[in-house]
């Protein structure tokens, strides 16, 4: 009698952890609807969906194991339903390399990160060696730096691309096509900021824009956290803890408003829009699904494989490219330079 009093509470015990995983990960999926100005826990299960989707799959070997047949049901529903959020990081489908042949035109993204950190110029060069070899018809650039030594990277990518607007501070567009129009758009509080520009491809008119939305602070907060205890200072766990959550869901505040701004911006436009850069934010969160709006997330439609944009411990898809539905996307992908935090992601589109 005991052990069958032990069966069952174990039986029961796991049947409510199903239900508590199931409800948090359906509440993850609509976590994105939820503006994180108005309350960050929903906001946040966001980001713990990856961890979710585990315990489901976890959990659907247990109920095989223990041939509860009926009860798999729950995790492989669930697991279904996130199928949408699945295919945002992964898409089954071949990479279309075949595309040389297909009218259209380049986009790349490119936080640099480092970019006027070296006296030599030479990865400037490098850089814009690699948007050679991909045809790269318009490259948005984040942190950038027009400065290597004591030349001007503008100078010589000019011969390339004879065409580019800075916007705010480090951030700068180049096409190979005429630029007719360009705006900055720069946030409040913060050294973040979006741009776009009216690009003329062969008399037709696309706004492009390129947005560098709030960090998350992470790093951030553990670069000072580093810095004071190599001063001596002692730094309690809870303490860090502490600031590492309220810097990162500041940054989701800040990040939120931001959004909406440049989604203001494209819903303005009377032009078809690409909107690509460096949001610092993952994949159905708010930020993600305010700037998406009614557009198309290229990678969705024809990526390949799993899509990180991010090379740091946190192997993250943080960068995007965007485009209105009056376009259609060809090919989308991304190269493993290494000169920065971050990946160049490409995509080829047609008007």
């Amino acid at each position: 009698m005991g052990k069958l009093a032990v069966y069952k509470y174990f039986s029961l015990m796991f049947l409510v952890i199903q239900v508590i995983v199931t409800i948090f990960t359906i509440t993850g999926l609509f976590g994105g609807n939820s503006n994180p100005v108005y309350g960050t826990i929903n906001a946040m299960l966001v980001y713990a969906l990856p961890l979710l989707i585990g315990a489901n799959v976890l959990l659907l070997f247990y109920w095989l194991i223990r041939r509860r047949w009926y009860l798999t049901l729950i995790p492989i529903l669930t697991v279904l339903c996130c199928i949408p959020y699945i295919g945002t990081m992964f898409q089954p489908r071949p990479l279309n390399t075949n595309v040389d042949g297909v009218p259209g035109f380049t986009v790349a993204s490119y936080n640099v990160a480092r970019f006027g950190q070296e006296t030599s110029g030479f990865m400037a060069q490098d850089i814009l060696s690699e948007m050679k070899r991909n045809k790269v018809d318009v490259f948005c650039v984040q942190e950038y730096s027009d400065v290597s030594g004591d030349k001007k990277n503008s100078t010589f990518y000019a011969d390339y691309f004879p065409y580019m607007v800075k916007g705010k501070d480090d951030m700068m567009i180049f096409s190979r096509f005429p630029i007719r129009d360009h705006k900055t758009i720069a946030f409040e509080q913060t050294n973040n900021s979006a741009m776009w520009a009216d690009i003329d491809f062969n008399g037709k008119l696309v706004k492009v824009f390129n947005i560098h939305l709030e960090t998350t602070g992470f790093n951030r907060t553990l670069h000072m956290a580093t810095k004071m205890a190599a001063h001596g200072q002692n730094i309690e766990s809870n303490q860090l803890i502490h600031a590492i959550y309220g810097n990162y869901t500041m940054g989701m505040i800040i990040r939120a408003g931001q959004a909406i701004t440049v989604a203001n911006e494209c819903r303005m436009s009377n032009l078809p829009n690409i909107v690509c850069g460096d949001f610092n934010d993952i994949p159905y969160s708010f930020v993600y699904n305010t700037v998406l709006g009614d557009m198309v997330d290229g990678f969705k439609e024809c990526g390949s494989g799993w899509m990180r944009t991010y090379r740091g411990n946190k192997a993250a898809r943080i960068d995007y490219i965007f485009h209105d539905e009056k376009l259609e996307g060809i090919t989308y992908y991304k190269t493993d330079l290494n000169y920065s935090d971050h990946y160049p992601i490409f995509m080829k589109l047609s008007i």
